[in-house]
Parts: structure tokens; C-alpha cells; sequence
């Protein structure tokens, strides 16, 4: 038909969803009434994850009652509290992670530098003393895993800095 000059119609079965939309578009266009977190976009007061392609389902969401009950519930509390994704949880080092592996690392260097063989760390006394009085001690995993994981970071940093002082 095309090449007689005569259009065809246009479809009618076109999606009505905008193709090019971000989910941090979104956040722009609504403003503090939704977040981003990891390419998905959340409702902060409902804590519910929302189609960021169609502003309807969005609008709709919003005008919804459970939204306006649980908006008013959200502006009463203090603290306020935005959902993650998983991703962005796990890639997040909290302290107590750094602690522990300071922690760790530390009693290695003490055992090593003592010539305390690490499998004394298996035995009771050693495990009640430490998860007692060490903060984070109970976290000290079993002399198996000392050796395989955080013997040879160990090792490492000793050599380094044996080396440095040499120069």
C-alpha cells in the first residue's frame, strides 16, 4: 500500500506504557512520596514496590485508601524507614561486619605472634572465655576456617610491612 502513496492506519493495539521512563524519573515526578532502590521504585509510607512504566498504576496507588491510611501513620512516626532491596542490603558494610572481621584479624595476629596454635580456639573454655568477654568473640570462627580464610591475609600483611621496613 505504501507504494501507492496510501497509509495504513495507524494500530490500535499500541501499549500505553512509556518506554523510556526510570524509576528515578519517577521519584523526580512525585517527589518524597516514593524512593529508588536498586532499578525499582517503592511507595516510602507503604513500603510496596510500584510499576514505574505506568504513571496510572501509580496515581491509583496514591489515591488508594490503604495509602492515605498508611501515609498518616507514616507522618506520626519519628523514624522514618525506606525499604531496600536485597542487593543494596548485602552490599552494604555495617560496622559490627568491620568490627567482626577486625576482631578476627586481630586474634590471629595475637595468636600467631604467641605461638598459640590455632586449634586452641576449638576448645570449650577458650570458646565460653571469648563469647564472654570479648566483644564480638563469639564471632571468632573455628580454627578450620581461621586457617583457610584470614591465615593468609594475615601472612600477607605481616609480609608487607616486613618488606617496607627493610627499605
Amino acid at each position: 500500500m505504501e507504494r501507492f502513496g496510501v497509509k495504513s492506519a495507524p494500530s490500535r493495539n499500541r501499549s500505553k506504557t512509556a518506554l523510556y521512563v526510570t524509576p528515578q524519573d519517577r521519584v523526580t515526578e512525585f517527589g518524597s512520596e516514593l524512593h529508588e532502590d536498586g532499578g525499582k521504585l517503592f511507595c516510602t509510607s507503604c513500603n510496596v514496590v510500584l510499576n514505574h512504566v505506568r504513571k496510572s498504576a501509580i496515581n491509583d496507588h496514591l489515591k488508594s485508601k490503604t495509602h492515605t491510611k498508611r501515609k498518616a501513620e507514616f507522618e506520626e512516626q519519628n523514624v522514618r524507614k525506606k525499604q531496600r532491596t536485597l542487593t543494596a542490603s548485602l552490599q552494604c558494610n555495617s560496622t559490627a561486619q568491620t568490627e567482626k572481621s577486625s576482631v578476627i584479624q586481630d586474634f590471629v595476629k595475637m595468636c600467631l605472634e604467641a605461638n598459640i596454635p590455632l586449634e586452641k580456639a576449638d576448645h570449650p573454655s577458650v570458646r565460653a572465655f571469648l563469647s564472654r568477654h570479648v566483644k564480638n568473640g563469639s564471632s571468632i570462627p573455628k580454627s578450620e576456617q581461621l586457617r583457610k580464610a584470614y591465615l593468609p591475609d594475615g601472612y600477607d600483611n605481616e609480609n608487607q610491612l616486613i618488606n617496607t621496613e627493610d627499605r
